[in-house]
């Protein structure tokens, strides 16, 4: 039994291996190895075919712009390695092959490998296996592989490999309200139908609307509309991404390309179609090739729409201003609208009092959409008169202080305007414009000088080259929209904007403290004052000054055009710091305290227009003081002898007007080794010839000479103010017996001293016939004549030779921006003959009954926004070149309300003054 039962188990896998055969699994085994074969044989084919139908997927997206059928962006996220060099646009149904044969292939390789081992366990011809599960498992897989090879090598017969890219649709954008905006949107619906015009701008002041502008696209169906938001931080970059996102590019690969390869693919995608770029928020010249965009042609027909909040930007980028459009603020009527949707009509009417108090929230706004939208939500939910009149008050003193919520909101938005200044120094000048009271016109001169007074401009140059430091910064300060211009000598800051800024100052210093205009009456009561470094007080109603305030780093102090009678002696005793001082327009201050003199880091001091009648000697202190204003000081009668010339580091001293005669300081003057600016006041013929026998006097700079009175002179030479140097501004007021003004052209035209002067005025100079002096002025840009009673003429031909005349005709107020006459009852003509008048923007002529033609022909109308004012009557008695010069001039004229002679001055040497500190529009 034993030996049968041993027998029976060596028999065992005999058995075994021909029960599989039996089964029809032994196959696996007998074609194990023609399989592997086969399938090594097979595997090449897909290899190849991979290759190739990658290489008509690269052709059709890079060079036919096509793109990949559905599918292929599954195969995509399997099989990164095969999408580096794909552009756009997947086939699916080809990448699915591509992908299931990278699948077969490495699956393949893997199972070649393992057949050498699974060969040597083959026996009897191949057809068993010394490892008979193992051969089996693995002879299936192969056989299974091979049978997905043939087929994947049938189904990868592709006709096409891809398709044209439907356009993605216009990107959506939230809407925003469009209250006011009409007449811009009509401006940029122009443009876009305008083949010339490829590139438009659109700027203006944070928040003023300018992204709301850009919401047209739903009158743009021919355009691809593409938008794109630029930054501050990489915005090149930043810009192409987003395209890229819209038209289709953006991927996995797209990321770890460089810009340049970015470019080239939009480029390639861009140039074939006709595209509308709307171009948000860009803060400096953007190249448009850097990015990919080609330039917009008429060929093409496309177009570049960009905002910016920078004017300066816009030019580089659209040097015709044409093409470029100016988002203003809203008018009254438009602002309250747009206020009433944010505010709601349901709390505007739950009181009689709340819509007219409404009215007054929105002054404060001043037409910024910004400021009405988000004060217009906080207000929604006020429902009483007294919540709104609360409001008004405290929002005449900031806006943050009344919401909190809306500070946050609305003034980061604005502060990258502020974020993207230049400088620390360009950022501190443009805090210290907050100081200045609301729609306050800040005068651009004195604000340098002021910026000078307080160390925030270099300190190692001269006073020449730190005002044109300063005029700089000013001028980036307009183009960027922080600052509006308002004439050539003034500047204005939008209340929000002002507003922003004590929120940055606030924010960032805790440093300002600014009650102007707020009708205080007393002096701020004792607090902690050691932080404040700037304290502004102007325009309210204190009296006096009775309370020491300890402010020992307070450098600047304004206490202009307040009720000032009394200031106590030690007022100033803990302000060691101070370095500006402005006490001006305070006209019932007639004395100043003694107690000045502790103020020993003064540099500027400002007593214009105030009564003071003498200087005290104890000013002789002040031995840093490089500014000293006595403008318009008429009762000021006594000024210590040595006194000025004390101030040794003195460079600007101004006396126009000042009642202390000019002749008594002169000398002091000479000895004033830095002192560059002056202006004066000469009252005689005789003053004047002495003053120009100084020896320094010919290297001052004269901003501003005024001659009054002139008791002692029938006639004036001119050559002795053309001596006068760097000579800007020039006043004749009430010199009565002034009957002749003599020219010698010979000598004037060679000293050319003139070529600087760009601003006259004659006031009350009744026996003058005519100014034809004025020819030797070529840059003037005003000129203003008021009761000159026997003034007949402005230019007296007769008086100019040949040479002097045709010089006249070419160059006679070629630069003239304001042309004012006024109460000449004589006055005949302006010149003989028609002028082009290339800069003149406004001329008002008012009660000159025998003026009827003017030196105006229809090229003097040539691309001119003149506006002409004056009596209706007189109007239509205008005798006009030809018929075609009146109707040129005809949409010119504005008929003039006589607002002017119910004004009431303080005296009559402050309306002179008035008239002649010019400013555009200002009559």
């Amino acid at each position: 039994m034993g030996n049968i039962f041993s027998i029976s188990l060596s028999l065992d896998p005999i058995i075994t291996r021909f029960s599989d055969c039996a089964t029809g699994r032994a196959s696996y085994i007998c074609n194990l190895e023609d399989n592997l074969h086969a399938l090594q044989a097979e595997v090449a084919g897909p290899k190849e075919l991979r290759s190739d139908l990658m290489s008509r997927v690269r052709i059709a997206e890079d060079e036919q712009q096509l793109k990949r059928l559905n599918q292929v962006e599954g195969w995509l996220s399997r099989a990164e390695t095969l999408i580096n060099d794909a552009d756009q646009l997947r086939l699916n149904q080809v990448e699915g092959w591509l992908s299931r044969a990278e699948t077969l292939i490495n699956d393949a390789d893997q199972l070649i490998v393992q057949s050498p081992q699974h060969v040597e366990n083959l026996c009897m011809g191949g057809c068993c296996s010394t490892h008979p599960r193992s051969s089996i498992k693995f002879g299936k897989k192969i056989a299974k592989k091979l049978q997905e090879v043939k087929d994947q090598k049938e189904n990868g017969d592709f006709s096409e490999v891809a398709s044209k890219p439907p356009l993605p649709p216009a990107t959506e954008r939230p809407s925003q309200p469009t209250v006011g905006l009409e007449s811009n949107f009509n401006k940029v619906w122009s443009c876009l139908q305008t083949e010339q015009v490829g590139i438009i701008g659109i700027y203006g002041l944070g928040g003023v609307g300018k992204t709301t502008l850009l919401n047209f696209h739903d009158t743009t169906h021919d355009y691809h509309v593409i938008w794109a938001v630029a930054s501050q931080d990489r915005p090149i970059e930043r810009v192409q991404d987003q395209i890229a996102e819209r038209i289709g590019l953006s991927n996995e690969g797209w990321k770890s390309k460089s810009l340049d390869e970015k470019a080239e693919g939009i480029f390639k995608v861009l140039c074939k179609r006709k595209f509308a770029l709307l171009l948000d928020d860009i803060w400096e010249w953007f190249d448009l090739t850097r990015v990919g965009v080609p330039l917009p042609t008429q060929e093409n027909g496309s177009k570049v729409i960009f905002t910016t909040r920078r004017l300066d930007v816009c030019c580089q980028m659209q040097p015709n201003m044409d093409n470029n459009i100016r988002v203003q603020c809203l008018p009254p009527g438009e602002a309250f609208k747009l206020f009433e949707e944010k505010v709601g009509s349901e709390t505007l009417q739950m009181h009689p009092d709340i819509c007219k108090l409404a009215e007054a929230v929105v002054e404060e706004c001043a037409g910024l959409p910004l400021a009405l939208i988000t004060i217009g939500r906080a207000m929604a939910s006020k429902k009483t008169p007294h919540e709104w009149k609360y409001a008004i008050e405290v929002l005449r003193q900031s806006t943050a202080s009344v919401f909190p919520g809306v500070g946050k909101e609305m003034f980061p938005k604005l502060k990258f305007s502020y974020d993207y200044l230049t400088s620390e120094r360009v950022k501190s000048c443009f805090l210290y414009c907050s100081l200045y009271p609301e729609d306050y016109s800040i005068p651009k001169e004195e604000l340098v000088d002021c910026w000078i007074g307080e160390g925030l401009l270099d300190k190692h140059t001269n006073l020449s080259s730190a005002r044109n430091q300063g005029l700089f910064i000013i001028g980036s300060l307009i183009y960027v929209g922080l600052l509006e211009k308002e004439g050539n000598l003034f500047v204005k800051m939008h209340n929000v904007i002002r507003d922003m800024t004590l929120w940055i100052a606030g924010e960032s210093e805790k440093k300002f403290f600014v009650k102007s205009g707020v009708q205080l009456k007393e002096q701020p009561k004792a607090k902690k004052w050691e932080e404040v470094t700037r304290m502004l007080l102007m325009e309210n109603q204190i009296e006096n000054l009775t309370e020491i305030l300890e402010c020992p780093n307070l450098q600047t102090l304004f206490l202009r055009s307040n009720h000032l009678k009394v200031i106590i002696n030690d007022f100033f005793n803990f302000m060691p710091m101070l370095r500006v001082l402005d006490l001006s327009r305070n006209m019932n201050l007639e004395e100043l305290p003694v107690g000045i003199a502790k103020l020993v880091s003064l540099e500027h001091l400002n007593l214009s227009r105030t009564r003071i009648k003498k200087l005290p000697v104890e000013l002789k202190a002040l031995a840093k003081l490089k500014y000293l204003k006595l403008e318009k000081t008429s009762r000021l009668s006594m000024i210590p002898q040595q006194l000025i010339s004390s101030f040794s580091k003195l460079q600007v001293l101004k006396m126009v007007g000042c009642g202390y005669r000019c002749s008594l300081v002169l000398e002091e003057m000479e000895h004033l080794k830095y002192l560059n600016v002056v202006t004066i006041t000469f009252r005689s013929a005789s003053e004047l010839e002495k003053a120009s026998r100084f020896n320094k006097f010919l290297s001052f700079t004269f901003e501003y000479v005024s001659l009054e009175d002139f008791m002692d002179s029938r006639s004036l030479n001119m050559l002795a103010l053309a001596n006068v140097p760097h000579l800007q501004s020039l006043s004749f007021s009430f010199c009565m017996y002034l009957e002749e003004v003599k020219i010698e052209s010979n000598i004037i035209e060679g000293v050319g001293r003139f070529h600087s002067l760009q601003f006259v005025s004659l006031c009350y100079c009744t026996r003058l016939k005519d100014v034809s002096w004025i020819i030797f002025a070529p840059n003037l840009l005003g000129l203003f004549i008021i009761s000159c009673q026997g003034l007949e003429e402005i230019i007296d031909e007769e008086k100019l030779d040949e040479v002097t005349k045709s010089k006249a005709d070419g160059n006679l107020f070629s630069k003239l921006e304001v042309f004012y006459l006024k109460d000449l009852p004589e006055m005949k003509t302006i010149y003989r003959h028609a002028l082009p008048f290339p800069q003149l923007e406004e001329i008002k002529i008012l009660e000159c009954p025998v003026l009827k033609k003017l030196p105006l022909n229809s090229n003097s109308a040539k691309g001119q926004r003149l506006v002409i004012g004056g009596e209706e009557g007189w109007w239509k008695d205008v005798e006009w070149e030809d018929e075609s010069t009146r109707v040129a001039f005809l949409p010119s004229f504005k008929p003039e309300v006589e607002w002017w002679k119910d004004v009431e001055w303080e005296d009559e040497s402050s309306r002179i003054a008035f008239l002649s500190s010019f400013k555009p529009g200002l009559f």
